[in-house]
């Protein structure tokens, strides 16, 4: 189930990433669903993803400033 979960989190940000501040709305929504550990997954695939979508970018550092993320991968 909860890997289900990561693919229709990839899946649903990919669909609105035509619009900065919806997709920025996704990924907080993501952050609150996810584990700890898919929050760090989540972040690898951010990073892959808006790599050349400079309007996304933001919401990279969202994730990693996020408590969750913190908490455990600090050192990251």
């Amino acid at each position: 189930m909860a890997r289900a979960m990561m693919n229709y989190t990839y899946f649903l940000l990919e669909r609105v990433s035509f619009d900065a501040q919806l997709f920025y709305k996704e990924v907080q929504k993501a952050m609150n669903r996810l584990l700890p550990h898919e929050i760090y997954e989540l972040n690898i695939w951010l990073t892959q993803f808006v790599q050349d979508k400079p309007e996304l970018q933001p919401s990279l550092r969202f994730v990693r400033e996020h408590p969750s993320f913190n908490a455990q991968y600090q050192g990251l």
